[in-house]
């Protein structure tokens, strides 16, 4: 099982988790490309030290959304949205190379990600992005949702996510962060949650319902309150239980199809 977490999103003056413990954990970092969260200084730190651990780096690729950090809905133009995509992911790219580590996955951030997981138009214009880019590129989504059929339709590799510290509806969809109980922070809780979903393949929904959930990765968030403390709690419950944890993709070699 792969570990991933939401990194780089520091900017300027203001700080947005802990990148150095949480590469410390984690086997795959989502690292912001400036458009969501992140300065090229501090992407590169990240980088770095991703390097360092041999953490496996994805572009977590975002609306144009500096304010909003990216949880802002948008409708950009197909042909703005696939140049905003090819951009991000060749800064990343630069950088990573800079840092002596590759992109090998692509994973879309905040109103991106949810948008693209069930908008058509949307979704293919990110998975022809990625395929204009680099075809060896993986594609990260959410888990069950048809953007990784699509994706898989036009040749490229997907990994399927799931969410520690998110709570779930009845169809698989991560609850909105407007709802109460739409972020979890128990990190015991939020560990035995994920020890039953890699072992049974469900998860627990807000009504109470399990639901079937096909995961290659599970994501922490990099700044949720307690974020380090959730992701060490949850590698040791999965290592306890004898769960072997690496990236789905290489760390250090670009993934090929």
């Amino acid at each position: 099982m792969d570990l991933n977490s939401d990194l780089g999103e520091s900017y300027g003056a203001w700080t947005m988790g802990d990148d150095a413990a949480m590469l410390a954990i984690v086997t795959s970092a989502n690292v912001a490309c400036g458009f969501h969260a992140g300065d090229p200084a501090g992407i590169l730190k990240t980088l770095r030290d991703a390097a360092a651990n041999g953490v496996a780096v994805g572009a977590h690729v975002a609306y144009p959304d500096l304010v909003g950090f990216g949880r802002r809905n948008m409708d950009p133009t197909s042909r703005e949205l696939v140049a905003d995509v090819i951009y991000q992911i060749g800064a990343l790219q630069g950088l990573a190379a800079a840092a002596g580590t590759r992109v090998s996955y692509v994973k879309p951030h905040g109103a991106l990600y949810n948008t693209i997981a069930h908008d058509e138009r949307q979704g293919q214009d990110v998975i022809t992005a990625i395929l204009e880019v680099d075809p060896g590129l993986v594609l990260m989504g959410l888990a069950g949702s048809p953007l990784l059929r699509r994706a898989q339709e036009r040749g490229l590799r997907t990994a399927s996510e799931a969410f520690a510290d998110r709570a779930y509806t009845d169809d698989g969809a991560l609850l909105s962060r407007r709802l109460e109980g739409a972020v979890l922070h128990d990190p015991e809780l939020v560990a035995e949650r994920m020890l039953r979903l890699v072992e049974t393949g469900e998860i627990e929904a807000v009504s109470g319902k399990r639901v079937r959930l096909e995961a290659d990765s599970i994501c922490v968030h990099g700044d949720s309150p307690g974020a380090v403390a959730m992701a060490r709690r949850l590698r040791e419950r999965l290592q306890a239980a004898g769960i072997a944890l690496q990236p789905f993709a290489p760390a250090t070699e670009r993934a090929r199809p």
